[in-house]
């Protein structure tokens, strides 16, 4: 029985934020790990040094374990025999009906089922609704694999994308789903260099909050326990964001400070002050889908999941608010020039699925505002769902996004869009204003930096501004359109 460190063989299968960060983590924590993806002119990317996401260590760790710990290709077949456990971390999206698409889980199992030769423990990485489990087991056995050749377990992921290598290698909690100690004894064995604690003592070690003496929790649950977990811990974190956002709009009519109450909410120790942080909405890849596939698997065991559909409900309307936000500070939108700060989902990361921000700037360009944009990683991600043309520019600097625009929309929370130079920005704007998404601004000192200064859940906000007054505050002595 494998219970303590030691090497294991992993073929992780897929690439993207979840395969790629876990196949990098698996090697730094002493593994061989082949990662596998059928996108050829990907895995020749990764075999040349190439980086395909954006996420803080992941290239230090590719380039430190590549060729040596870690390997990719596009030979599933050959990584599932080379393997003793075989995680599946493919793309799970959401289908039309807002169930959880499995098809590629479904061809991935089937293509393992005709690969195996000894006995192989698989794991579903990917997030999966419950009975995944069971559907990729009788996949298995349909393709002739007896059942003592193989273990189907799940190890859902935690991972925040922009932090996912730390939140891999200092986890919360490390959840392991199995039916057979055999698969549990293989699956601690791989987390063993975390939760035993001596991966903190290793020189060159990826800094983060645990150490040798506090070291990831085990939690050992059955398969469909594990898979429930991940649905359930989005879905929480969601209406988290869903909960605070509707607090914000009662704060705006009541002439409140959503910081203000979202910080006495946190104090609560049973509550906590993460994810109460109001804006423009959730997005990403995780919570759009994770909720709605949550509500589709509670649908179809005859439960009535009627929260989710608010949840859903309010993180739509929050976008439209914003955006109403938006056309009363600036009356019209034909012609008018927007500066955004901010097109992926959230800082720190290039991924703009689902990004609120994109929303919100295609709207703009659909009303005719002519919108320059700017994101330390997302440009050229969201430059093939919005091309470059007449209303839609791309500049790789921050105060170029603002230089003569009728208004500035920061959007996402990246470090710097927290610590502009506002006598800077004050004279690169044509009109002082400035409409945040994310209230990494205080009102008063916006205002005493005269700016027009509109956010999400600040007193005052309930009723419109004056355009006119708005509009012909100048900028410089040399305006002469003010």
């Amino acid at each position: 029985m494998k219970t303590q460190a030691q090497t294991v063989s992993i073929a992780v299968v897929g690439s993207g934020y979840v395969g790629l960060v876990a196949a990098a983590c698996f090697a730094e924590i002493g593994h061989r790990v082949i990662c596998v993806d059928n996108d050829e002119s990907k895995v020749r990317m990764l075999q040349a040094g190439g980086v395909p996401i954006h996420e803080e260590h992941l290239p230090e760790l590719l380039s430190r374990h590549r060729g040596d710990r870690l390997e990719f290709t596009t030979d599933l077949r050959a990584a599932t025999q080379a393997a003793e456990a075989i995680f599946i971390a493919v793309g799970t999206p959401q289908s039309q009906t807002g169930s959880a698409d499995l098809s590629y889980v479904d061809a991935v199992a089937s293509e393992i089922a005709r690969s195996i030769d000894s006995y192989k423990v698989i794991v579903e990485k990917s997030t999966v609704p419950v009975y995944t489990n069971e559907w990729i087991r009788r996949v298995i056995e349909r393709n002739g694999v007896s059942k003592e050749l193989f273990d189907v377990t799940s190890n859902p992921e935690f991972l925040r994308e922009g932090t996912a290598v730390v939140d891999f290698l200092h986890a919360d909690r490390i959840v392991l789903g199995t039916a057979t100690e055999r698969a549990g004894n293989l699956l601690k064995s791989i987390y063993h260099p975390l939760t035993c604690g001596d991966y903190y003592n290793v020189p060159g070690s990826v800094p983060g909050p645990r150490e040798s003496n506090d070291p990831p929790p085990i939690l050992l649950t059955s398969t469909k326990a594990a898979e429930i977990i991940k649905h359930a811990s989005n879905a929480f974190l969601a209406t988290k964001i869903s909960f605070i956002n509707a607090v914000a709009n009662v704060c705006e009519a009541a002439g409140a400070d959503i910081e203000e109450v979202a910080r006495g909410i946190g104090m609560d120790s049973r509550i906590g002050p993460k994810f109460l942080r109001a804006g423009v909405g959730y997005g990403g890849s995780c919570f759009p889908k994770d909720v709605a596939a949550f509500r589709n698997v509670a649908e179809q065991v005859g439960v009535d999941f009627g929260l989710l559909r608010e949840v859903e409900k309010i993180n739509d309307e929050q976008k439209q608010r914003f955006f109403q936000k938006i056309r009363s500070a600036l009356w019209t939108f034909r012609a008018k020039k927007i500066g955004v700060l901010g097109l992926a989902f959230k800082g720190g990361t290039d991924d703009v699925r689902e990004s609120p921000a994109l929303d919100i700037v295609k709207r703009l360009v659909a009303e005719g505002c002519i919108v320059t944009a700017y994101d330390p990683a997302a440009a050229d991600r969201c430059k093939e769902l919005i091309p470059p043309g007449p209303c839609m520019r791309y500049v790789d600097e921050l105060y170029a996004a603002a230089q003569d625009a009728d208004a500035l929309l920061i959007l996402n929370d990246w470090e710097e869009f927290a610590e502009l130079d506002l006598s800077k920005l004050h004279y690169t704007l044509r009109y002082p204003i400035v409409i945040d998404g994310r209230n990494l601004y205080d009102p008063e000192t916006m205002t005493k930096n005269g700016f027009t200064y509109l956010s999400v859940g600040r007193p005052g906000l309930s009723q419109p501004i004056d355009p006119v007054a708005a509009f012909f505050v100048p900028r410089r002595r040399d305006d002469t359109r003010a």
